[in-house]
């Protein structure tokens, strides 16, 4: 189990990155910090065990976890001193937060950030959903619902989209214990673009945003990384927005 002291002391051997939000997309060279139920269950269920609570897709994502889990809610602040680490990254974490609780979140990554430290950000493009919505809307597709959905659903979804494609009985029992979507964080509560977005981090006192690309990045080593890529390579969060900035 990792302690905010280990968050610091494992940057000898590197940059001292934060992944906030970890979810399953984790790395031994990073901290991987997240409150999530399988976050917990990595801290404590033995792997032998772990067939008992998952099956299919989320064992896989449960065995495929790489270096520890800080388990911690970040509603209640980064868990790192002032000026402790070299960079902090997020992917798919920023549409989650309620819109005016954005600035305080952007003032804690500043707090734990190095001066000159990379604060690195992945979410969806609401440009590209837009273009993509307008362009079938142009086009009449039988499938435009789909469109619409890449916009809203997930705003809109009532139910957490794992517990929905379990049987009934497992799914009753995830609703009861787990509660809905939005309980669970699951629920989009804002969208971003390539405008908006370095506006806030500029209103949140960072300096130099610039959207970048999956493959790039001014984190040192961060292609060895690989948070940003998929088990074949490509993009792991197809058609998102990249952006960075700095202390």
């Amino acid at each position: 189990m990792l302690t905010v002291g280990q968050t610091v002391r494992r940057g000898a051997q590197g940059p001292t990155i934060l992944n906030l939000g970890c979810g399953s997309q984790t790395s031994a060279r990073t901290i991987n910090i997240d409150f999530s139920i399988n976050a917990r269950l990595h801290q404590h269920l033995p792997r032998r065990l772990a067939p008992l609570i998952f099956t299919g897709a989320r064992l896989d994502r449960f065995y495929g976890l790489e270096g520890e889990i800080l388990v911690h809610d970040l509603r209640k602040g980064i868990p790192a001193p002032d000026g402790s680490v070299d960079a902090v990254y997020h992917s798919h974490v920023l549409e989650h937060i309620d819109r005016d609780a954005v600035s305080g979140f952007f003032g804690e990554v500043r707090r734990v950030l190095t001066p000159g430290g990379v604060h690195r950000i992945v979410c969806p493009d609401m440009e590209r959903l837009a273009r993509g919505y307008l362009a079938s809307l142009e086009a009449a597709s039988p499938d435009h619902d789909l469109a619409v959905a890449a916009i809203l659903l997930q705003s809109v979804r009532r139910e957490a989209h794992g517990t929905s494609l379990q049987r009934p009985w497992r799914r009753q029992l995830e609703n009861l214990l787990l509660g809905d979507a939005r309980n669970r964080g699951e629920t989009h509560q804002w969208m971003w673009d390539r405008v908006n977005l370095p506006q806030a981090l500029e209103v949140a006192g960072f300096h130099s945003a610039q959207v970048m690309s999956h493959e790039f990045s001014n984190i040192s080593g961060w292609s060895e990384i690989g948070l940003d890529l998929g088990p074949d390579g490509g993009e792991y969060k197809r058609g998102s927005l990249y952006v960075e900035a700095r202390r």
